[in-house]
C-alpha cells in the first residue's frame, strides 16, 4: 500500500478536535483514512474510533484515551521496527500530555508527536516499497483492481 498521507498536520488535527471535544475525529478517521492506514501499518484491525469514542463517554473519556495511548505506543513500537529513531510517541507520551498537559493545550502536543511519528512511518514504509525489486511487491487490494 502507497501511503499518500505523509504530511499530516499533527497540532492543527490535535487543536480543531480539542476545540471540537473529539467530534472532528470521529469524521475524520474514517473519511480522512486514517483509520484504515492505521489498520495497515499496525498488521491489525484497530477498534473503530468511533466505538472507543461511544465507550467514553459514560468513562469521562479515560477508555478513548487509553485507546488513543495504545494505539500510539503501537506505532512507536512499529517506528523503532522500522529503525526510525528520535522524538516518538509512546503510551505516557499521549496519556501524560492529555491529562497532566490539558491547561497547555497537551492534546494537540500529544497529537504532533502521533502525526510527526506516523508522517515519519508512513515515508520510511514508502521508502522500502519504492526500493523493491520490480515483480515481488505484495499482493495488496489494490494489485487486484
Amino acid at each position: 500500500m502507497r501511503y499518500r498521507h505523509t504530511n499530516r498536520p499533527g497540532f492543527l488535527i490535535g487543536f480543531v478536535d480539542f476545540f471540537t471535544a473529539g467530534i472532528f475525529l470521529l469524521f475524520y478517521m474514517p473519511l480522512g483514512g486514517l483509520q484504515q492506514e492505521l489498520d495497515e501499518i499496525l498488521g491489525h484491525r484497530t477498534q473503530r474510533y468511533a466505538v472507543a469514542y461511544l465507550l467514553g463517554i459514560p468513562t469521562l473519556f479515560l477508555y478513548t484515551l487509553v485507546w488513543m495511548a495504545r494505539i500510539a505506543e503501537e506505532l512507536r513500537e512499529k517506528a523503532l521496527e522500522l529503525g526510525i529513531d528520535g522524538k516518538l510517541t509512546s503510551f505516557w507520551h499521549m496519556f501524560g500530555w492529555n491529562v497532566f498537559g490539558l491547561p497547555l493545550m497537551g492534546p494537540a502536543v500529544a497529537t504532533l508527536r502521533f502525526f510527526d511519528t506516523l508522517n515519519r512511518v508512513e515515508a520510511e514504509l514508502n521508502r522500502r516499497a519504492d526500493k523493491q525489486v520490480p515483480g515481488t511487491e505484495r499482493f495488496t487490494d489494490e494489485n487486484r483492481r
